[in-house]
């Protein structure tokens, strides 16, 4: 069995080649190479590719969530702050490579991947109990759906060429 210490190793490689590469560019030959391994050793690790995709995306969501941390404040904050606050985070520069995987995970997701669905949904659930957090809030679960769907869809609209649409909804110039 593989240790801890080099699962997480393996695991950072892998990211890092989801984020550089995308996920359509994520087979096993490719992943295997990033990670310094073969195809075989990689299903022998993570028994199959359903499973090491399913890993990889939850290692860039934990990654993400520790970028993000950077934006959350001392306390938490009411929608509208967080809102703002957290659109500017995200577009940033350094948090394109994740916009674009969870893009990836959407789009497949939405032609019927249901691994990719699955996955999806479990690393939007967790975003949106982060977002829960950080909020100040008498109604936590609905500003929480609030946040994440009005995040998300400036995500999309940005990577469509609409990040006019986002400025003029949250009122930023960024």
């Amino acid at each position: 069995m593989i240790s801890d210490e080099k699962r997480a190793l393996i695991l950072d490689k892998l990211a890092d080649h989801v984020l550089a590469h995308g996920l359509s560019a994520s087979s096993l030959r490719p992943l295997a190479k990033a990670a310094g391994t073969s195809d075989r050793m990689l299903l022998y690790y993570f028994t199959d590719k359903g499973a090491l995709i399913a890993e990889v995306l939850q290692h860039i969501a934990a990654r993400m969530v520790i970028a993000m941390e950077g934006a959350a404040a001392p306390q938490p904050l009411p929608l509208d702050v967080l809102l703002t606050r957290l659109s500017a985070s995200l577009s940033d520069p350094g948090f394109a490579p994740y916009m674009r995987v969870f893009l990836e995970v959407a789009s497949g997701a939405a032609n019927g991947d249901a691994t990719l669905a699955r996955i999806g949904e479990t690393i939007g659930r967790g975003f949106l109990d982060w977002g829960k957090a950080q909020l100040k809030s008498d109604t936590p679960d609905i500003d929480a759906a609030r946040l994440m769907v009005t995040l998300e869809g400036t995500v999309f609209l940005r990577a469509i060429g609409m990040g006019d649409v986002c400025r003029t909804a949250l009122g930023t110039t960024e």
